[in-house]
């Protein structure tokens, strides 16, 4: 069940998504360190549990952990509210409520925020997707093809490799994205906000992501719909066509840069 947001720009949904096509075509585009995954939400536990060989926690987690499980790990791992370890996750994905408690944001005042008016102002911020249309969420490696479609992909990748995937996604109906920065609790602006919106979705992930969810120190994270990845490898295949790629090669901050800019930008 997929989450629609408004697109600034109508993007048709694919019939097929060939995963293994996809994800080979980012690699080799971006030379991706980490397994990208997708993340579906289901109206019941019911439909969660009948996805293929999913995994359904043990203990009680983070959303940051039950994600890296699939993208660090390559499981395919199913949740309720109850896996997880509160509200501050649940709500993000639209598990649990916004209540009067939540939303006055009072176990983060002294510890993220100076105020409990910081606090809430700071929970206020956050896209999360509605609550009570769904009951459950799933994660799992796009590859395997166990939520064809997800609702949304996640790609973690370098400060490098995004903005070649953010100059693909921009190569054809250019538009200008504009993303946030709640700052504690950034799952709000990569996978909810794309949950929320259906829009693409940049975000550096926070402190909990990489204590908890693995991110390493130099990743950065997009979460999208799929109907974004076509469109951004396609971008992807002519800049590089146009010897604009990645690896970015270094020109040398020393050399005269008219030769190189030339070819990059026209003289």
């Amino acid at each position: 069940m997929s989450v629609i947001g408004t697109d600034e720009i109508a993007i048709d949904e694919p019939e097929h998504y060939d995963w293994p096509a996809l994800v080979g075509d980012l690699n080799r585009l971006l030379r991706l360190k980490t397994t990208p995954i997708g993340m579906k939400m289901f109206a019941t536990r019911a439909e969660m549990e009948a996805v293929p060989r999913i995994r359904r926690p043990k203990d009680i987690h983070t959303t940051d952990q039950i994600v890296a499980q699939a993208a660090r790990l390559g499981w395919t791992v199913g949740i309720t509210a109850g896996d997880l370890v509160g509200a501050q996750c649940s709500a993000v994905i639209g598990l649990s409520p916004r209540d009067d408690r939540w939303l006055s944001g009072k176990n983060m005042a002294g510890v993220w925020f100076e105020t409990i008016e910081d606090s809430a102002a700071h929970q206020a911020a956050m896209d999360l997707v509605p609550f009570g249309q769904y009951e459950a969420m799933a994660v799992s490696p796009l590859t395997s093809g166990r939520l064809d479609p997800p609702d949304i992909c996640l790609v973690y990748a370098t400060p490098g490799q995004m903005i070649i995937l953010i100059n693909g996604l921009q190569w054809s109906g250019y538009r200008k994205f504009e993303w946030s920065v709640v700052g504690e609790s950034a799952c709000a602006d990569s996978w909810g906000r794309a949950l929320k919106t259906g829009e693409p979705s940049l975000a550096i992930p926070c402190f909990a992501e990489r204590r908890y969810g693995g991110v390493l120190d130099d990743e950065l994270l997009m979460a999208l719909p799929p109907k974004y990845l076509p469109r951004a490898i396609a971008g992807m295949e002519r800049l590089a066509g146009n010897g604009l790629r990645y690896p970015i090669p270094q020109y040398g901050i020393q050399s005269d840069a008219r030769a190189g800019l030339a070819v990059s930008y026209g003289s």
